[in-house]
């Protein structure tokens, strides 16, 4: 497991445009740890004394329905900050967080990221521009849940590789998951995620590849307006 340095703490867009001595501040006493495939992380309603960054691996972010429902709210890949809320409000969290892929994550402190939220305006801009952009993103993939199979799964795989790319590359290698994953995300039943799948891989428009899948023809998102 390779350890989180400065450097590559500064590379991710949170944290990007942070002087080095702050950066220090919020790796002093970090802690690294793995997860496997189907781990939970963090759960709805624990209370928070971390904030987490995803070094590398692939998570999600659910809730449930009254109905008792599972409903993926979000993804999160490498680069990624959750958890964050707690230095905000301090309360408890407000969804699980489970591992999708094995992956490596780092645990900073709340204290030193909370007092450079309160002091450097740079770094609370950022962290508002990162909450804005999550909430844009969820409306837009709930806005979707109204459409076709075929939409809500390009969408979805779509969504899946630019979280598995550091460039957010949307013909990136989206890792071996179980069908059912890719059904939650794509809000389908896991019968019609898999017809809809092989019906895509069988119009070349989804390839396997390693082990994983990869959107070969992204023409069919385009026409749909899933990406420009």
């Amino acid at each position: 497991m390779t350890s989180l340095d400065r450097k590559q703490l500064q590379q991710m867009v949170l944290f990007s445009e942070l002087e080095e001595s702050h950066l220090d501040l919020l790796l002093d006493r970090h802690r690294e740890t793995g997860y496997q495939a189907e781990q939970v992380i963090v759960m709805e309603q624990d209370w928070g004394e971390s904030i987490f960054l995803l070094h590398r691996g692939l998570a999600k972010v659910r809730t449930y329905t009254a109905d008792g429902d599972e409903v993926v709210m979000s993804l999160l890949g490498a680069g990624d900050v959750f958890g964050e809320m707690v230095a905000l409000d301090g309360s408890v969290r407000s969804a699980d967080v489970v591992a999708l892929t094995p992956l490596q994550l780092v645990k900073l402190r709340v204290p030193p990221f909370k007092s450079l939220l309160q002091e450097n305006t740079v770094f609370a801009l950022a962290l508002a521009r990162l909450q804005v952009s999550r909430l844009r993103d969820l409306n837009r993939r709930f806005a979707l849940q109204t459409g076709d199979a075929t939409t809500r799964l390009l969408d979805a795989l779509a969504y899946l590789a630019r979280k598995s790319s550091v460039s957010n590359d949307p013909q990136a290698l989206i890792p071996a998951l179980p069908q059912r994953e890719l059904a939650l995300l794509a809000g389908l039943a896991r019968e019609t995620a898999s017809r809809t799948l092989s019906k895509l891989r069988a119009r070349g428009t989804v390839s396997e590849l390693d082990g994983g899948l990869k959107l070969a023809d992204l023409q069919p998102l385009r026409k749909r307006g899933l990406i420009d």
